[in-house]
């Protein structure tokens, strides 16, 4: 089954504790502080994967997790990075977050954003040594990484896609011209999810062509699902438009689906069009399409069941999806994809020291709750000693 919709929590990784140590060797019994550096937490990272086609892998992978940093040891000793951990999508996923944001757009084959990034390591006590403070009792821990609810949306990205009411023999089309095999049957409604299919060309050229399922009236405002198949629309060069060529009032039919691309706007209304009048197998002539529309860019007759027209409707095709122009010299500033709303990073309001008696909170104090859950993120043990301002207070 095609998914194009999935939800994902991502939690960054925590940043490694600094270490607590001093050096301690023959002839040097009170060597001063070699405590190193915890490791960055991971990255939890978005990248495009040209192979997968929807996100059915994220079916049932509700939550990803980067690997936290490793704590600091003695000798000075930096603990290594978290592992990050990776989200592979297709191309044309966008990146959502909780209150409805459009996070990023990865519409490159080799887009890659870091959605959540891990907390930084502790400085080790080694970091803390002066002139008048030679040996420090206390080492940082690790900030905690980002953590954040992530809606994944794809949005098709092809050359044509097929649009037009049920049952006007899209599917049947997508299987004349492409490799696909979508299910074709004699009803409304027979595909309930869009289906991508390649077809082959001239020059060894191919061409990606969707088949969106039927569109109805009010589609725009989300009757029959519409609105979600209306945005596979968004990124295609050319609307394939489809009418059964067999039933009365083309003109009409016509203009309902013309309705609903404008009623969703996102250009749909301004997108140049290719009308295939399908079925004229079951009539004695192809009928003439008596609409005169700008964004009509050319009027092909098809019958699936005899083949006429299939091959002047490939041929329309490639005529109007030409080759995409490379530049010779990218610009290597571009961004490899499109960042709308880029968190900024703030410094923490606090941080916890780790001692030789326990922990000790320096900084603005949050909330009781809040440093609550604080402590127990580092994985603090009952019986610890918690320093608090003037107060030293005693974990239970």
């Amino acid at each position: 089954m095609f998914h194009d919709r999935a939800h994902i929590h991502a939690e960054a990784g925590r940043g490694g504790d600094g270490g607590l140590s001093f050096r301690r060797e023959k002839y040097v019994p009170k060597g001063g502080p070699d405590g190193g550096d915890g490791g960055r937490g991971g990255d939890v990272v978005v990248l495009v994967d040209p192979s997968l086609r929807d996100l059915s892998a994220y079916r049932r992978i509700k939550q990803v997790k980067a690997g936290r940093g490793g704590n600091g040891r003695g000798s000075k000793k930096h603990g290594a990075d978290g592992e990050d951990a990776e989200i592979r999508v297709p191309v044309g996923t966008q990146l959502i977050d909780s209150s409805g944001r459009l996070v990023a757009d990865l519409t490159a084959a080799d887009a890659r954003v870091v959605a959540a990034r891990g907390g930084q390591g502790g400085r080790g006590n080694a970091r803390f040594a002066t002139p008048t403070r030679q040996t420090p009792r206390f080492a940082e821990t690790g900030l905690p990484g980002d953590e954040l609810d992530l809606e994944l949306r794809l949005k098709l990205v092809v050359d044509a896609a097929l649009a037009g009411l049920p049952n006007a023999g899209k599917s049947s089309l997508l299987r004349r011209i492409s490799n696909a095999k979508p299910k074709v049957a004699d009803y409304p409604f027979t595909t309930l999810e869009p289906v991508l299919g390649v077809v082959d060309g001239p020059d060894e050229r191919q061409l990606t062509v969707a088949d969106i399922p039927g569109l109805i009236e009010g589609a725009a405002d989300g009757a029959g699902l519409g609105h979600q198949f209306l945005a596979h629309l968004e990124r295609a060069r050319l609307i394939v438009h489809v009418l059964d060529a067999s039933e009365p009032e083309l003109e009409a039919r016509f203009e309902l689906i013309g309705r609903e691309l404008a009623a969703y706007g996102a250009g749909l209304d301004e997108r140049p069009q290719l009308v295939v009048l399908n079925k004229v197998d079951l009539l004695e002539s192809v009928p003439t399409f008596p609409v005169s529309d700008p964004r009509i860019v050319g009027v092909v007759g098809t019958s699936c069941a005899t083949g006429a027209g299939i091959d002047d409707l490939k041929r329309a095709l490639f005529e109007l999806c030409p080759v995409e122009a490379v530049a010779a010299s990218p610009d290597e500033s571009m961004p490899e994809f499109l960042e709308y709303t880029p968190r900024a990073r703030r410094g923490p309001r606090f941080r916890i020291l780790r001692t030789d008696r326990g922990y000790r909170v320096v900084g603005t104090l949050p909330p009781a709750d809040e440093l609550e859950e604080a402590l127990r993120k580092i994985g603090i043990k009952r019986g610890a000693q918690v320093e608090v301002g003037d107060e030293e207070l005693e974990w239970q």
